[in-house]
């Protein structure tokens, strides 16, 4: 990736939920969902981020593109902290970054048509200038999705599941963005359909240079679309590589974990299944040290009372383990 330009860059990214108990409702715990998180996303690569669920995934994207506001740390937007700008001098930026959401069933107005969705961003941002031109761009935007032009005056309800999830695509392009976070864009979808809406994101990256941060919890998902992938565990980056040294090499025991639980094509293929030990822990209370110690078959004292560190072990392959191995 060297020379490569810097489009989204997060710096000790954290975020905790705090959790009212009491009868005054003060907070005494907070849910660490994102927890010191420190990534870089170059211009038009997508970055898969992978993991069990509830480990901060989703909050990690919605942080990136500012649907949330982090409890401290930084996310820079092509070299600038949008942290720090107020809601209502955002505007540019939102334009420049979108989401695709998980559920298309639920991501979608039932009280507008295919042309209210998509027309509110034009409104919203002032991209066209009269009716006319907005219906003209509503028809070229469900063509380039793979949908009728004549599917604009159709209500959601109207829709299969894949179709709705184009029609969110074609919201998320129409303010033709340079940066889109899918947050498991597929995983409520039919497996038949799976398949075309992963190609349809893949031929739309190379036609508009789009820069993805592509969220899932299906190894197979993550290394088809992948050009780097990052594990995360428990509100943390354990793990990141490009995506075929990853997954020949993985170097930490979660990841190792996580790969041997690959379904094999080759029903007579044989491989030794990791079988993690406990439950994931509660983000209300994570383990001291490392956070995947007490699931870990190599912890050692060390695991239990020291943080490791998130370092590069090899060229590009970064990761946050005490016994990693080490090239220097």
């Amino acid at each position: 990736m060297q020379g490569r330009r810097v489009l989204v860059e997060t710096v000790d990214l954290v975020k905790h939920f705090p959790m009212s108990s009491g009868l005054l409702g003060r907070a005494r715990s907070a849910v660490k969902a994102v927890d010191g998180v420190s990534i870089r996303v170059y211009k038009g690569e997508t970055l898969g981020v992978v993991g069990e669920s509830g480990c901060g995934k989703s909050t990690l994207g919605r942080l990136i593109i500012k649907l949330l506001e982090p409890t401290r740390g930084s996310v820079k937007f092509d070299g600038i902290d949008i942290t720090k700008i107020p809601t209502k001098q955002f505007r540019p930026y939102r334009r420049r970054m979108q989401i695709i959401f998980q559920d298309p069933y639920a991501s979608l107005n039932p009280r507008l048509t295919v042309s209210g969705i998509i027309g509110e961003a034009f409104k919203v941002h002032e991209i066209v200038s009269s009716k006319q031109e907005q219906k003209a761009r509503i028809k070229e935007l469900l063509t380039t999705v793979g949908l009728a032009p004549e599917h604009a005056d159709r209500y959601p309800h109207e829709f299969s599941g894949g179709q709705r999830q184009r029609i969110g695509i074609a919201r998320a392009l129409a303010v033709n963005p340079e940066f889109i976070v899918a947050d498991e864009p597929i995983s409520a979808l039919d497996v038949s359909i799976r398949a075309q809406i992963l190609n349809l994101m893949v031929d739309l990256q190379q036609k508009f240079g789009l820069t993805y941060l592509f969220i899932a919890h299906d190894l197979s998902v993550i290394k088809h679309i992948s050009d780097r992938v990052a594990v995360m565990y428990l509100g943390r980056i354990v793990e990141l590589a490009e995506k075929n040294e990853l997954f020949s090499k993985p170097l930490h025991p979660y990841t190792q974990a996580l790969l041997s639980s690959v379904p094999i094509p080759d029903p007579e293929a044989k491989r030794d299944r990791l079988i993690l030990k406990g439950e994931v822990p509660s983000p209300l209370n994570p383990p001291s040290g490392c956070r995947f110690h007490p699931r870990c078959r190599y912890a050692k004292d060390l695991c239990s009372s020291a943080a490791p560190e998130f370092r590069e072990v090899l060229d590009g392959h970064f990761v946050e383990c005490h016994f990693a191995p080490d090239p220097g």
